[in-house]
């Protein structure tokens, strides 16, 4: 009984011991965090709000389509969204509020479609790997008219 003790108290200690990873390497993770973030931050606002199909330079070829509605793969977002912003020229969506972990962007957005749509309020969650977009999942819930709270979904 005491060396079983004594072993699940060494692993224990083991992982919570520090990893040995240095104020410079976090630093860099840091910086490829910040660089993932500002890579899916600057596609998307020239993809869903200028309508630029040209920001998906940035999206891999094999990108990976977790929404039931948009093929895989680079070519088939892009035909997806032609046809999606020509029939919704009006569309937008605002950043609210953005944050990266590891190789994982997250982005709390407000989507519209003109001035008096209420609009959708959307997680996007990116993978980025070797500073390509390769792939993403999103939950996406309609802002309603009236809430149970004052809270603002945003």
């Amino acid at each position: 009984m005491r060396f079983q003790s004594l072993f699940a108290l060494a692993i224990l200690a083991g992982i919570a011991a520090p990893s040995g990873a240095s104020a410079e390497s976090a630093a860099r993770d840091l910086k490829v965090e910040e660089a993932n973030r500002k890579l899916v931050v600057e596609f998307y606002d020239k993809f869903f709000n200028k309508h630029d199909l040209t920001a998906a330079s940035v999206v891999a070829e094999d990108y990976r389509q977790h929404n039931p509605q948009v093929p895989d793969g680079k070519q088939p977002l892009i035909s997806f969204f032609t046809g999606f912003f020509k029939d919704n020229a009006q569309s937008k969506a605002e950043i609210v509020r953005s944050a990266a972990d590891g190789d994982l962007v997250w982005l709390h957005v407000h989507a519209t479609n003109g001035a008096d749509d209420r609009g959708q309020a959307i997680v996007d969650i990116f993978r980025v790997k070797d500073g390509k977009i390769v792939e993403h999942w999103d939950v996406i819930q309609a802002v309603p008219k009236e809430a149970a709270n004052k809270n603002t979904m945003f």
